[in-house]
């Protein structure tokens, strides 16, 4: 186990590569207080977020006479107390792009950053 000291400092160091900003969406019901009619709508849970976002190609192990699927594998670094839940849309800018993500898969939460496998976005489900 790392002392609190080596784990601020990791987490400085990891932090200092966040270099997008993102924003949460949930869809879900909500009211309107004038007419009190609930209809499914965006709502923006969270703003402005430091992130990363890592890109990495790998190319399918068995190649055939056609050419090799290229995958393309889109990770999100952000502060391990984040919490986004399943469905979320995910808006990441960086690097002067924008671009809508939803979670792929479980995150892996550690003490200093928190990984998710992303997808773009396609719709609400």
């Amino acid at each position: 186990m790392l002392s609190e000291n080596l784990l601020v400092t990791a987490r400085r160091c990891i932090e200092s590569t966040y270099d997008g900003l993102c924003d949460l969406v949930e869809f879900g019901n909500k009211t309107d207080p004038i007419t009190q009619i609930t209809s499914k709508q965006e709502t923006v849970v969270a703003e402005k977020i430091p992130c990363r976002i890592s890109f990495e190609k790998t190319v399918a192990a068995a190649q055939t006479d056609a050419a090799a699927a290229v995958l393309q594998t889109i990770k999100l670094f952000i502060a391990p107390e984040v919490r986004i839940t399943e469905g979320t849309k995910i808006i990441v800018t960086q690097n002067g792009n924008t671009s809508e993500y939803s979670l792929s898969g479980k995150p892996a939460v550690y003490a200093t950053h928190q990984e998710i496998i992303l997808e773009m976005f396609r719709g609400w489900a």
